[in-house]
């Protein structure tokens, strides 16, 4: 079975969509996340993943697990702005590099905050959708 890493920082958001979406719809890999830090599970990723009836809510915050990593078909880096700190893919490695901001740093209500949550949701779908086509 082919392996695929959704990597990120912190592994609370944007790579816990991902794997959720993976889970869902990349039927011939093995599908997991991780991040250089653990940050836990956002409570509103797990939220706007319900709301796409896929729950993410038993997945974990889990450290980049070297020996995985390197023996991955794909790595997917998945942060967005420069204070993030997205590991560092060596060269030769098979790997894409997706720029999604973190919703995890929006600022205002909470309608507000959930609605970025969404945003983000929605660009990891169709990412994730258009990979597994050329896959």
């Amino acid at each position: 079975m082919r392996k695929i890493y959704f990597l990120c920082t912190g592994n609370s958001c944007r790579s816990q969509i991902a794997e959720g979406y993976g889970h869902k719809l990349l039927k011939d890999w093995e599908v997991k996340s991780a991040g250089i830090e653990t940050h836990g599970l956002n409570p509103r990723a797990v939220q706007v993943m319900a709301e796409e009836e896929i729950d993410i809510s038993q997945q974990k915050s889990e450290l980049i697990d070297i020996d995985y990593f390197n023996s991955c078909d794909l790595n997917i880096t998945l942060c967005g702005d420069a204070l993030d700190k997205c590991p560092v893919i060596p060269k030769g490695v098979n790997y894409e590099h997706w720029d999604l901001q973190d919703p995890a740093r929006a600022k205002g209500t909470e309608e507000v905050i959930l609605s970025e949550f969404r945003k983000t949701r929605e660009l990891i779908k169709e990412r994730v959708i258009e990979l597994n086509k050329k896959l």
